[in-house]
């Protein structure tokens, strides 16, 4: 991508934003912004409340922009997750300028964006906001003091705090050099802290998913179900399928973890989180991906009644590979 030809540039998000994905697209902005670029960073899906902590996010439209020079993709290769804005004229804008994925989960792109650039980074990065600083580097644009804070954030959140397995010295370093730019952890935490309180309403909702969780598989493998209701009342406020997914991967003896969400149309979302590095392949098998221990998947192809005795067959399979 020449970025001496380009003016305005687009974000794109995947359509179940996170604050991996939220994080590295406004840390885009501010490194961008200061590089002499327009950034409009669009959401085809409101960016949840919880993940307000993370400054800028009242500056992500929901309108696609009808002028833009290139595109950036975040934080998926997945065209499920993104299956809403690349379609009809927004995909035909998109395909007709140069566009660059940046992601750092190990999956291979169904993209349908045939001539676009994939920035590939060899050290191993544990998250989309990693990369934006290692591209940051390579093209000598500077990272002031809110990029630095951004990019802190997604590693922060896609390592639940540099406790995950593929956390390396690689990865705190930039960490360490995002705070000697100007990042602060303590303030990053009040603020996540402060929009992570929960209303009555969602811990008595909290309550009602904990009481639905099923134990398969001789309690290895928890999962609840989400129905299109409850997501309409509770996703404005709070991703329902994070209020239980800790508290499901933390029981004693389970070893895997799954939300599953069910929508007006047939499709099926699943989060996963695992205590065993098997998640990934699990969001795999229905055309997802992630990490060994947090993953997730979005499909149009299995109902409710047929995925469920799937995934315990694969589960069950997976499990008998960490023997």
């Amino acid at each position: 991508m020449n970025w001496n030809d380009l003016r305005t540039i687009l974000v794109l998000q995947p359509e179940n934003p996170d604050a991996d994905s939220v994080a590295a697209a406004l840390a885009l902005e501010e490194i961008l912004g200061d590089a002499g670029k327009q950034v409009i960073i669009y959401s085809y899906v409101h960016i949840p409340d919880y993940l307000h902590y993370i400054q800028g996010t009242d500056r992500i439209v929901e309108e696609f922009p009808s002028e833009f020079d290139a595109t950036i993709v975040v934080d998926t290769v997945t065209a499920s997750l993104l299956e809403h804005t690349l379609t009809g004229g927004r995909l035909t804008a998109i395909q007709n300028r140069p566009t660059l994925v940046l992601d750092h989960h190990p999956a291979d792109s169904d993209l349908p964006l045939p001539n676009a650039e994939y920035y590939h980074d060899s050290a191993n990065a544990v998250s989309t906001g990693e990369l934006v600083y290692r591209l940051a580097l390579e093209h000598k644009w500077a990272i002031n003091p809110m990029a630095a804070t951004h990019i802190v954030e997604s590693i922060l959140a896609d390592t639940l705090g540099l406790t995950t397995e593929p956390v390396g010295a690689k990865n705190v370093q930039v960490v360490a050099e995002a705070l000697k730019l100007g990042a602060s952890m303590s303030e990053i935490d009040v603020r996540r802290r402060s929009y992570m309180k929960k209303s009555a309403e969602i811990v008595a909702y909290k309550g009602v998913l904990l009481q639905r969780i099923e134990y398969l598989l001789g309690g290895k493998l928890a999962w609840l179900i989400i129905p299109w209701d409850e997501i309409q009342k509770y996703s404005p406020h709070y991703n329902p399928s994070m209020l239980a997914l800790e508290e499901l991967r933390n029981v004693q003896g389970v070893e895997l973890s799954i939300a599953l969400k069910t929508y007006p149309d047939g499709k099926i979302t699943g989060k996963i989180r695992g205590n065993l590095p098997i998640a990934s392949d699990l969001a795999g098998h229905f055309g997802g991906g992630g990490h060994p221990y947090a993953a997730g998947f979005k499909t149009m192809d299995w109902s409710l009644a047929d995925i469920k005795p799937e995934i315990i067959q694969i589960v069950t399979k997976l499990l008998d590979s960490q023997q």
